[in-house]
């Protein structure tokens, strides 16, 4: 497939013959599928890999049909021809390679699932320092070499005061428990 509508036909036309590479059973790649799968109203069978790099490898080859991967981990391929982009799968176009569209623009309105990392603690450390954490850590992110380096690895920048990393992990914790239900994930 050509894009991300081609691929759904090509689900559609082709039912249980496609196969979908992840970088494991439960990982962000694996539910990132399931989503896409459910969202799209097709079926793919679930080839987890122990990582993306052989999962790469093995859609490279031809083994499996379609991978989900964070850009970076697939970014040198896609560059060298070996792996076509058809979507990224965040809310917006990576600045790593604004060519590519998303899921939602290209098939499916809507369809957001994205790689985050947050600073963590332990319950119950003291508000004061979780704030001077916070506002430190704020101006690290602005720093330019730093923002260089994460849009090398395409990853953009967001930042944001604890509250709404809470809410953002609360609502990102109930739509994947939602898929995981759904899609009858367990942890083998």
């Amino acid at each position: 497939a050509r894009s991300v509508k081609g691929l759904i036909a090509l689900a559609r036309a082709r039912p249980g013959e496609l196969n979908l590479a992840s970088n494991g059973t439960g990982t962000l790649s694996h539910l990132t599928g399931e989503l896409f799968m459910m969202r799209a109203g097709i079926r793919m069978l679930h080839v987890p890999y122990k990582g993306a790099a052989p999962a790469a490898t093995d859609t490279i080859a031809g083994n499996v049909s379609v991978l989900f991967a964070a850009f970076p981990s697939v970014s040198g391929q896609v560059r060298a021809g070996k792996l076509r982009a058809l979507a990224v799968t965040g809310a917006r176009r990576t600045q790593a390679a604004p060519e590519i569209p998303t899921v939602a623009e290209a098939a499916l309105p809507g369809f957001e699932a994205t790689q985050w990392w947050g600073l963590f603690g332990p319950a119950g450390m003291p508000s004061g320092i979780v704030t001077r954490l916070n506002t430190e850590l704020g101006h690290v992110l602005q720093n330019a070499d730093i923002k260089k380096r994460f849009a090398s690895e395409a990853a953009e920048i967001a930042g944001g005061a604890p509250r709404d990393l809470a809410r953002y992990l609360k609502a990102d914790y109930d739509r994947w428990g939602e898929v995981i239900k759904a899609a009858r994930i367990s942890s083998e």
